[in-house]
């Protein structure tokens, strides 16, 4: 069995995002390449032995928001 991940939107240019594009996700900010190679590093260790056959969904939270700020006319609003 092999596990997975599942990415959400990736800043890889050191983007600071402000307003929507930043509050919209769960977790207050747009994920970077770093946030995956933590979660890759884990699976590799000995420390993630026991986890077989899963996708692991790294995306902030957006996942259970299911919409984006610009996305069919949506707009977040505080």
């Amino acid at each position: 069995m092999v596990n997975s991940i599942s990415p959400g939107w990736i800043d890889n240019g050191n983007t600071q995002y402000t307003g929507p594009d930043a509050l919209q996700h769960p977790a207050g900010r747009v994920e970077n390449p770093m946030d995956i190679a933590h979660m890759a590093l884990f699976l590799c260790s000995d420390k993630a032995g026991f986890i077989t056959g899963e996708n692991i969904c790294i995306d902030g939270g957006m996942t259970r928001q299911m919409v984006y700020h610009g996305d069919c006319g949506w707009t977040l609003t505080l």
